[in-house]
């Protein structure tokens, strides 16, 4: 009999977090322990296609081969763009420093 490798899939949604802990057949990928997991029926808005996987917070692709204790995760498209969240809160701080309506 073949061991079994436990993994996690979780995908945090805007309300709540959802883990699933699995029992996946050694050689299972990515994307096939998601289609296994359910989280696809559970939040249909999910798209694969499009929205990027990982494992521990490291883009993966979703024929990744899983190991032991791997946490895949389903990441969310940003609300809002890194780089230009910081600009407006240095330009906003800097006007504050010179007295600027900012």
């Amino acid at each position: 009999m073949t061991e079994l490798v436990q993994v996690y899939v979780c995908y945090a949604h805007a309300k709540q977090e959802w883990i699933r802990p699995m029992q996946v057949k050694p050689g299972t990928t990515i994307g096939e322990a998601i289609e296994q997991s359910g989280v696809l029926q559970d939040f249909p808005e999910i798209n694969l296609a499009t929205q990027p996987v990982g494992i521990y917070a490291k883009k993966k692709t979703l024929d990744t081969v899983l190991r032991e204790r791997d946490r895949i995760e389903i990441y969310r498209p940003l609300v809002a763009d890194p780089k230009d969240s910081r600009r407006k809160r240095a330009a906003k701080k800097e006007a504050a420093a010179t007295g600027g309506a900012g």
